[in-house]
């Protein structure tokens, strides 16, 4: 068994302008009138343009436009990597016209002031995929417009993958998985070990490499978790084994998990007063068959990858949605140590990595789905001529 980081969804924002009031005091600052907050954008626009275009013929890539949002993207990805293989370096350079947060200038007819308001629109964006030493396959997603919020992708499993490669400890990822690894223990020890302080370097070298305007703008960016994924993979040694109890497993976790289990999973209680939604849903899918149940933000999702590997998911798409008890800092300048929501920045991601591995690393999932009976452990009717006496009554009651 292993638990590790899976898909992670990282933010860059820009301090001071990432919202309307923050934009709207750059501007005056910079004594640039708001009605020509667009003249100013413009050539912010451009010079990403420009350099996306620079990173494509230095490395012989053309930027392909991608017109349509059903695209799997990453589906895209892998057919190129077929042929180029998996050594680092810029894989391929997307573009496409996706929905982006942005300001417009505004007049207020009662004060007489002008200032921004955020609003919803579509800009180009580009998404840079990259082959890394450290985090393998990621892409980065560089909206062409202001206030150019990034977003990082990079999977747990491939970071862990190179880290054991480079301890020199075998091991077999397929997809997002791992089939086999030479020290299972090392490993785990290794994803416990996971160092934000890494992830933080790792963005800031990213940041200026394929969105440079933060130079001219003269800001560094801050990141904070959009989406987090934590799993535990039990691996199988036998197809056989997970495929004679997965869907018994699973068509009886439907009815008997309830959502006062949910919130129990995830290391809570289910209050009265709680206003969101809590359910399960069972998904039949080309690829098999998952079981998700979900309360808020987050996700526990439980489904068999490649047949011997049964996967423990869970996701959280709002960090905020748990609480911990941390240092919190008042407005009078003190700080105290009390209960409170999770900050979204990553260097929540080591409270949060033990907030997620509940479910599974503190036995409380799989000790409820272990206790559902093995289909198998039934007898036969011809097994059942053979019990001794008062054996058949025992058998149809392995639980008592």
């Amino acid at each position: 068994m292993l638990s590790c980081w899976d898909r992670v969804v990282i933010q860059g924002t820009l301090p001071g302008l990432c919202y309307a009031e923050g934009m709207t005091s750059y501007l005056y600052a910079k004594g640039i009138r708001i009605f020509d907050y667009a003249r100013f954008a413009q050539p912010l626009r451009d010079a990403l343009h420009e350099n996306a275009e620079r990173v494509a013929a230095e490395n012989g890539l053309t930027i392909e436009f991608v017109r349509s949002p059903k695209v799997d993207k990453e589906a895209k990805v892998e057919k190129l990597l077929k042929p180029r293989g998996r050594h680092p370096g810029l894989v391929c350079i997307l573009s496409a016209m996706e929905s982006c947060p942005t300001y417009q200038p505004w007049y207020d007819k009662k004060t007489g002031k002008t200032a921004l308001k955020g609003k919803g629109g579509k800009c180009l964006h580009y998404y840079f995929y990259v082959i890394d030493e450290l985090f393998g396959l990621c892409y980065v997603r560089v909206p062409t417009w202001c206030p150019f919020r990034l977003q990082v992708y990079f999977n747990g499993h491939q970071w862990l993958a190179a880290e054991l490669r480079q301890r020199g400890i075998d091991c077999t990822l397929i997809d997002n998985a791992f089939a086999k690894i030479g020290d299972w223990e090392t490993a785990q020890r290794l994803a416990d070990q996971f160092q934000v302080k890494v992830l933080h370097s790792w963005l800031d070298r990213l940041a200026p490499q394929y969105c440079p305007i933060i130079e001219q703008l003269a800001v560094r960016y801050h990141w904070s978790i959009m989406q987090a994924e934590y799993a535990t993979d039990v691996v199988f040694s036998q197809r056989s084994d997970l495929q004679a109890i997965y869907e018994h497993l699973t068509r009886t976790a439907i009815h008997t998990v309830k959502p006062g289990h949910i919130a129990t999973f995830l290391g809570g209680k289910l209050h009265g007063n709680y206003a969101g939604e809590v359910g399960t849903y069972f998904h039949t899918r080309i690829e098999g068959t998952c079981l998700k149940h979900h309360m808020g933000p987050v996700s526990i999702k439980v489904y068999d990858k490649f047949g011997f590997i049964l996967r423990i998911e869970t996701t959280v798409n709002d960090v905020s949605f748990f609480k911990h008890y941390r240092a919190v800092e008042h407005r009078q300048g003190e700080t105290t140590m009390q209960w409170a929501d999770m900050k979204k920045g990553i260097y929540s991601l080591p409270p949060l990595r033990q907030l997620l591995s509940r479910p599974c690393r503190d036995g409380r999932y799989l000790e409820f789905i272990s206790a559902i009976e093995d289909p198998r452990a039934v007898p036969t009717c011809r097994d059942e001529q053979s019990l001794p006496d008062g054996g058949r009554e025992a058998a149809l009651a392995p639980g008592l």
